[in-house]
């Protein structure tokens, strides 16, 4: 997990309003991207933190290997 529990909410809240605008026709199919911050705060875990070496949560520290 690297996923803290503020960006958690707004990555979820953010997801479900991007498909529910694109749902009711408001904005494009390019809404249904609100899966990926949808997804990331459902699971917790953002493949991008991984990469750049980010995290937000506050509970789990990486173990950096030299």
């Amino acid at each position: 997990m690297n996923v803290g529990t503020l960006d958690r909410i707004i990555r979820i809240v953010l997801g479900l309003a991007l498909i529910a605008l694109t749902y009711t026709g408001i904005i494009g199919a390019w809404g249904y991207i609100g899966i990926i911050p949808l997804a990331t705060g459902i699971l917790r875990w953002c493949p991008l933190y991984t990469i750049i070496d980010i995290q937000t949560c506050p509970l789990h520290e990486t173990v950096k290997r030299d």
